[in-house]
């Protein structure tokens, strides 16, 4: 039993580390895989360590990238995906496609809202609301593109590894 909960705490870490280094590295604005993440983790495993992943993944990564005033709203964007992906009850590209989209529209009102409310930058009224949810149309293409993207990724990978037995194989002998 030691042996499996220390395997599953390997392939958590595994995950974290893979997406902390796709945040790191070099890639287009708002493209990132946390959103795909969260949706994975809140379909595929316990509530407690689901909405661990995506936060742990974002939490180290934002040690090297920097926090900002928009960090609660962009978590808790986080967190609603996650459970948005624990709805996800069947593997139908329909159903994650469609949770993905919703995902990604989810992430835009709350971190745009976040913007808004916590800077300077647009005015404290509907108008300037509107005006925050316009300046961000542009990031919220590659949002859903990257959550389509790393949403299809983290299923139909785990699917595609999941059919494999990676137990230790011997070759037969040869003499």
């Amino acid at each position: 039993m030691k042996k499996t909960k220390l395997k599953s705490a390997g392939s958590y870490l595994l995950i974290i580390l893979l997406a902390v280094v796709a945040r790191l590295i070099p890639h287009a604005p708002n493209f990132a895989p946390i959103g795909g993440l969260a949706l994975f983790s809140g379909s595929h495993f316990k509530k407690k360590i689901a909405l661990l992943i995506p936060l742990a993944a974002m939490f180290l990564s934002d040690i090297f990238l920097g926090f900002h005033k928009t960090i609660p709203y962009v978590y808790v964007s986080f967190i609603i995906i996650t459970l948005i992906g624990g709805l996800i009850k069947n593997n139908k590209w329909q159903s994650l496609a469609l949770a993905s989209l919703i995902s990604s529209f989810l992430f835009f009102l709350i971190t745009n809202f976040g913007v808004w409310a916590s800077f300077d930058m647009y005015p404290k009224t509907i108008d300037g609301l509107i005006q925050s949810y316009a300046m961000g149309i542009p990031f919220f293409r590659n949002t859903i593109l990257s959550d389509l993207f790393y949403s299809f990724s983290f299923f139909y990978g785990y699917r595609f590894l999941s059919n494999f037995n990676f137990k230790k194989q011997t070759l037969p002998s040869l003499f």
